[in-house]
C-alpha cells in the first residue's frame, strides 16, 4: 500500500483535501446555527420589548390592564411563533394569559403537549409606570427551534452535506488527475533511463507538458544521454582510429620481418632502419596512450607555483630554438612589458606548450615563421598565444581537433610523426589547471591557439 509516489500523492492530496472540507463544513454549520440562534433571540427579544411597552402604555392611559390591544399581540404571537405571556399584577394576581391556547391546541392535537422544565424556558420583566412597579410579564417559549426554523436549520444542512459530498468527490476526481500529470513526467523519465540502461543512447523525453523541475530534470537526462551518445560515438571512433594506427606499422613490421625470414631481404643497415622506425612508431603511439592516461586522470595532482609569464617565454626560446631553426621556420617571442603572473605546475605547464608548439612547427611549412605573445585581455587569466603561418584548418574542424587520432585533413598521413593525440593530452591538462582553450583559424592563412591559465590557485 502507498508503494508508489502517484499513490502517495494521491492519498495525501485527498487527505488534505478531506480535513479541510470537514473543518470549513463544521465551521459554516456552527456559526450559521449560532448566528441563526442568534437572531431568533433578538427577534424574540423585540417582540418582548414592544408586549412590555404595549402594556405600559396601556396602564398609564387608562390607570389598570385592559386587554385591548394587548390581547391580540399576545395571540398573534402565540399561534404564530409559540411565543407565551403571563401577566401578573403587583399583587400576583393573573391578569392575562396567551400559555391556554398551547393547551387549546394540544387538545386538538394540533402540537404536542406538555408544558414542563425541561422543554420550555420562561423569562420574567417587572413592569414599571413612573418608576412604580404595576406587576410582572412572564415571557415562555420553547427550547431549540419550532416547526419553519427546525425546517429551514435542516435544509441549510442539506445543501451543506450535499455541497459536501460534491466537494468531496471533485476532490478525489481532480487529485487523481493531478497526481496522474504529476508523475507522468517522472514515468517518462523512469522509462527513459531503463531504455538508456538497454544501451538505446537515441532516446529522448519530450519537453511539452511537462512541470517546471520535471522539465529540468528531463533537460538533464536528456543531456546526459547526448553526452553519452556522442562519448559511445567517439570511443567507437576511438577503437577504429588505433587499430588503424597500431595496423599501419604492424603490418609494415610483419611484411619486413617476414622478408629477412623467408631471405627475400638481406638484413642490411637501411632495411633495418626502416624496421626500428616503424618499431618507435609503435613505442610513441604507446607513450602518448600512457601521457593522455596519466593527464585525464582525475586524481591528477599538479604542484602549483607562481610563475612569471616572461621566464615562461625564455624557456620556450631556449627549448625549441634549435629544432625550428633545423626545419627553416622562423621562431618569434613576444616578450610582455611587464610582469605577468600566473599559478600552474611548471612541469605540466612546459608540456602542454610544448605540445602546441610542436603541433604547430609541424604544420609550418620552411620559410614561414611561429609567433608566441602573452595575452592579458581576459580578466583573472593569462594567456599564451601561438599562432602559426601554416595552412590552417576548416572552421567546422575546429570543435573536434582536441578528440584523439583527429586529423581534419584526411590527406594528411603519418609523415608528419605524429598520432593524433597531442592536444588530447592538451585538453586534458588544461582541464585540469581550470584553464581555457581558444582556437583561431583560417584556411591557408594559419592557426592561433591561446592557453588562459588562471592568476589565482
Amino acid at each position: 500500500m502507498l508503494q508508489t509516489l502517484r499513490s502517495k500523492i494521491l492519498f495525501y492530496l485527498v487527505l488534505i483535501s478531506m480535513i479541510g472540507i470537514l473543518f470549513v463544513s463544521f465551521f459554516i454549520q456552527w456559526g450559521f446555527e449560532e448566528s441563526f440562534n442568534s437572531y431568533l433571540d433578538r427577534n424574540r427579544d423585540k417582540k418582548v420589548d414592544r408586549i412590555i411597552t404595549e402594556i405600559e402604555k396601556d396602564y398609564q392611559r387608562h390607570g389598570h390592564f385592559t386587554q385591548d390591544p394587548v390581547f391580540a399581540m399576545l395571540h398573534e404571537y402565540a399561534m404564530g411563533d409559540q411565543l407565551y405571556f403571563q401577566l401578573y399584577d403587583r399583587f400576583g394576581q393573573i391578569q392575562m394569559d396567551s400559555s391556554n391556547i398551547r393547551s387549546m391546541l394540544n387538545s386538538l392535537g394540533l402540537t404536542e403537549p406538555g408544558l414542563n422544565d425541561e422543554q420550555w424556558h420562561s423569562k420574567t420583566y417587572t413592569l414599571r409606570v413612573n418608576n412604580t412597579v404595576i406587576g410582572k410579564l412572564v415571557a415562555i417559549y420553547p427550547v431549540g427551534l419550532i416547526d419553519d426554523e427546525y425546517k429551514f436549520i435542516q435544509t441549510i444542512q442539506f445543501y451543506i452535506i450535499a455541497a459536501v459530498c460534491l466537494t468531496v468527490v471533485l476532490a478525489i476526481v481532480f487529485s487523481m488527475l493531478f497526481s496522474k500529470k504529476l508523475t507522468s513526467g517522472l514515468q517518462k523519465l523512469q522509462f527513459a533511463a531503463n531504455e538508456l540502461q538497454q544501451h538505446n543512447l537515441d532516446i529522448r523525453i519530450p519537453l511539452k507538458g511537462l512541470p517546471t523541475e520535471v522539465k529540468h530534470l528531463a533537460i538533464s537526462f536528456n543531456n546526459l544521454a547526448e553526452s553519452l551518445s556522442k562519448e559511445e560515438m567517439l570511443r567507437k571512433q576511438f577503437t577504429g582510429d588505433l587499430a588503424h594506427e597500431l595496423r599501419t606499422p604492424l603490418a609494415t613490421l610483419r611484411s619486413q620481418i617476414e622478408a629477412f625470414q623467408d631471405g627475400i631481404w638481406e638484413p642490411t643497415p637501411a632495411r633495418l632502419q626502416a624496421s626500428h622506425e616503424e618499431l618507435m612508431r609503435l613505442v610513441r603511439l604507446v607513450n602518448e596512450l600512457g601521457k593522455l592516461l596519466a593527464a585525464e586522470n582525475p586524481q591528477i595532482r599538479l604542484e602549483k607555483i607562481e610563475l612569471d609569464a616572461g621566464s615562461v617565454l625564455a624557456a620556450l626560446w631556449e627549448m625549441f630554438m634549435p629544432i625550428f631553426k633545423e626545419k627553416g621556420v622562423g621562431l618569434l617571442i613576444e616578450e610582455p612589458e611587464h610582469e605577468e603572473l600566473f599559478v600552474a605546475d611548471k612541469d605540466r605547464l612546459m608540456q602542454v606548450l610544448s605540445n602546441v608548439l610542436n603541433n604547430a612547427l609541424k604544420y609550418t611549412p620552411e620559410g614561414k615563421s611561429v609567433t608566441i605573445s602573452v595575452a592579458t585581455d581576459r580578466e583573472g587569466f593569462v594567456g599564451f598565444r601561438i599562432a602559426d603561418e601554416g595552412a590552417g584548418m576548416k572552421e567546422e574542424d575546429i570543435p573536434h581537433i582536441f578528440e584523439r587520432f583527429y586529423r581534419g585533413d584526411k590527406s594528411r598521413d603519418r609523415k608528419t610523426g605524429g598520432v593524433g593525440i597531442g592536444l588530447s593530452i592538451v585538453k586534458a591538462l588544461m582541464d585540469a589547471h581550470k584553464g581555457i582553450i581558444k582556437v583561431k583559424s583560417r584556411l591557408g592563412k594559419g592557426t592561433s591557439i591561446t592557453l588562459w591559465f588562471p592568476r589565482e590557485d
